[in-house]
């Protein structure tokens, strides 16, 4: 192509060989580009009215200037000026949910009927647009900010209970210095869960960053603002604990914090992905799956160099990140309730009840608790801990909490045969004998577990070695039931000695006749 532009060298060039006489065909052959490119040059060259000797020693700006004249401005038209006076309000409303280009161009043809065609209409917003849409580097230090998010989509697992399929929200937590990441899934994004999760983050990582930036999570943010934002307390606390700073990106600005945007998309790619068809039963197996993944990932050597996440990280950041405190961060939350009438206390989180003796009921009691341990206080007197249950309106009971009449019921409603047979092992053999006759001795088994429950109590009141005593003493006999080794018992015929089994045989005479007397 003629007008296709050749670079400053290439015209130099032709600058040396015209000056030297040669020919436009020649100056062609030689250089390898097309003889009308070089007429063009030619012409432009004699238009300047510039001597060959005084373009020779301009500098490539100046010489630009002359070989490439500025050209006309385009008078721009008024269809083309109200467009432009529309770009600023045109980009504010695509920023908005839903908005979309072809609504905005709907909405600009109505104004303007003879407005520019869809297409456009489009291509001139993405010309304006693009200035506007620069992208700013930043260059991170090591070990001076991680950033903090949440995945947009969620993990799930299958509850072997209900078969129900719980969701899980996805933590992601960044370096930018390094790209080192850290995944887990939460049991629920609340405070607690979510200041646990980075407890194991400041863990994975051996020691903390600087600060520590989210999203404007309601978790950490009270009030989010360009300049200034509070904080919860709980956070603040997370903080001072763990000797950082506190940061919140700007609402609606995703550029905020581009490392851990990039690192989410990337999480569903090499962790989400990969355990879609696993089905899994808990929060723990999920994140026991995630675990190799993300070793891996961190391990993998990046595109365009030889090192890995992990390898830049322990050699440049890791060093140089505080130290972790000597404990976790911990926040408890207190709490008060009512002793119900059945002897549970509710904790209103997750509407799971937990026991406390049954002579509390109606009893104001103060509740403290954290992901760990539910610790339940009359005054200063704590009367109950459990184990924290995060199953929803579920029911931690221990025995010692219940009233007797409850305490038999739930012994009753436990009640088989290998249940019995499992307590008279630890008594003896001869006590396991003897069960399985008493089991056995009903048409059904149920109207005998009443014998063999007294049978077993008899047992701790008088001691396991009297009743094994008086276990074998009874399976010699034809029957054995509850009264007859409580008879034994009562009697002491535990004690006495047993009675050696007598070995009678006929004396050998004359008078037997042997087989062949019948044959």
């Amino acid at each position: 192509m003629s007008n296709k532009p050749i670079i400053m060298l290439q015209v130099r060039s032709i600058l040396m060989l015209i000056g030297d006489g040669w020919s436009s065909r020649a100056i062609a052959k030689h250089l390898g580009i097309h003889r009308k490119t070089v007429e063009s040059y030619r012409a432009r060259i004699l238009l300047s009215g510039e001597a060959i000797s005084a373009l020779r020693v301009m500098d490539d700006a100046e010489l630009a200037k002359v070989i490439h004249p500025k050209t006309r401005d385009v008078v721009q038209d008024n269809r083309q000026m109200d467009f432009k006076a529309r770009i600023p309000g045109l980009r504010t409303e695509l920023h908005k949910t839903g908005v979309t280009r072809q609504l905005l161009w709907i909405e600009y043809l109505r104004e303007k009927p003879d407005g520019y065609s869809y297409s456009q209409f489009c291509d001139l917003l993405t010309a304006y647009l693009r200035p506007l849409e620069a992208v700013m580097h930043f260059e991170h230090q090591p070990g001076d900010v991680l950033q903090v998010d949440f995945a947009g989509d969620k993990m799930s697992y299958v509850d072997t209970q209900t078969g129900e399929i719980i969701e899980c929200p996805m933590l992601v937590c960044a370096l930018p210095f390094s790209s080192f990441k850290y995944v887990e899934v939460l049991v629920n994004a609340t405070q607690e869960h979510l200041f646990n999760a980075l407890n194991h983050c400041m863990e994975f990582l051996g020691g903390v960053p600087r600060s520590v930036k989210f999203d404007n999570l309601t978790q950490v943010v009270i009030k989010p603002g360009r300049y200034e934002q509070s904080f919860t307390d709980i956070s603040k606390s997370w903080a001072v604990h763990y000797q950082t700073q506190l940061m919140a990106a700007r609402v609606a600005k995703p550029r905020d914090k581009p490392s851990v945007e990039k690192e989410v998309d990337l999480a569903y790619k090499w962790i989400m992905a990969p355990l879609r068809n696993h089905i899994m039963h808990s929060v723990k197996q999920i994140n026991q799956a995630i675990r190799p993944l993300l070793d891996e990932f961190n391990n993998k050597p990046m595109s365009r160099v030889t090192y890995s996440r992990f390898d830049r990280f322990k050699a440049e950041e890791q060093p140089i990140l505080r130290m972790l405190p000597d404990v976790p961060f911990s926040y408890k939350h207190k709490t008060r309730g009512k002793v119900q009438k059945n002897y549970h206390v509710i904790l209103g989180e997750d509407w799971h009840q937990y026991s406390v003796l049954y002579q509390y009921i109606g009893q104001e009691v103060s509740v403290i608790y954290d992901l760990d341990w539910v610790e339940i206080y009359l005054g200063f007197n704590r009367i109950a801990i459990h184990t924290r249950n995060f199953k929803y309106r579920g029911y931690s009971t221990l025995d010692e909490h219940m009233p007797p009449e409850h305490l038999n019921q739930k012994e009753v409603q436990g009640w088989d045969a290998d249940y019995f047979l499992g307590k008279a092992e630890k008594i003896g053999s001869g006590t396991v004998e003897a069960l399985k006759r008493v089991l056995s001795s009903r048409p059904f088994i149920e109207q005998s577990y009443n014998s063999c429950l007294g049978i077993i109590r008899l047992a701790d009141k008088v001691g396991y070695p009297r009743m094994e005593a008086a276990c074998r003493r009874a399976i010699q006999g034809i029957r054995v039931n509850y009264g007859i080794i409580k008879t034994i018992l009562d009697k002491n015929l535990d004690k006495l000695p047993q009675q050696e089994e007598i070995q009678f045989s006929l004396p050998l005479h004359d008078n037997l006749r042997g087989t062949e007397a019948y044959q």
